[in-house]
């Protein structure tokens, strides 16, 4: 999915004068930016990008009703959480590093309480390379992205050599 395909952006913080930076990016991509209440926003949103340092889950499964993509980025660390495991427990799973999200990313706490395991959890290159259908039918989807460097550099590479082939890139010397 391209920013051009998306027709709007809701966003909600606990911290409410937060959103200055959403709603900035919103109308760089000419996009309308309304803040909303977190019941709202899990209702209404097709795609939800969680990106806190909490230490207790902010968003529900009773507020998600579906269908809805969640990235959940900022878990990344023993303790921290996002998302309420039974949400976890009730979507689909994928992740760039399995091991790493069940031990220290957004999956650790589903886990814990044997919610889930290692099996209901999908590696994303396993969906790139065409071995995982992906999102298929799935009413909720979960993407916990822990941060894998190497997988950093090689996403890294590829945009460079597309912006290359595309004639967008720029050489700059040190």
């Amino acid at each position: 999915m391209q920013a051009a395909d998306f027709t709007s952006v809701i966003g909600w913080n606990p911290h409410p004068q937060m959103l200055t930076r959403l709603a900035d990016t919103a109308a760089e991509l000419g996009l309308p930016f309304e803040a909303v209440d977190l019941g709202r926003l899990g209702a209404e949103a097709d795609v939800i990008i969680s990106i806190t340092s909490a230490f207790e889950p902010l968003l529900m499964d009773a507020h998600v009703k579906g269908p809805t993509h969640i990235a959940a980025m900022g878990t990344d660390t023993r303790g921290k959480q996002e998302l309420d495991p039974a949400l976890v427990r009730r979507a689909r799973l994928f992740t760039d590093e399995v091991a790493q999200s069940l031990s220290i990313g957004e999956f650790q706490h589903a886990a814990a309480q044997n919610m889930i395991s290692a099996s209901d959890v999908t590696a994303i290159g396993q969906v790139i390379i065409g071995n995982h259908r992906g999102r298929d039918d799935a009413q909720i989807t979960i993407f916990d992205g822990t941060g894998v460097g190497l997988q950093d550099l090689a996403v890294a590479g590829a945009v460079v050599e597309r912006a290359k082939e595309q004639g967008k890139a720029v050489e700059v010397e040190i």
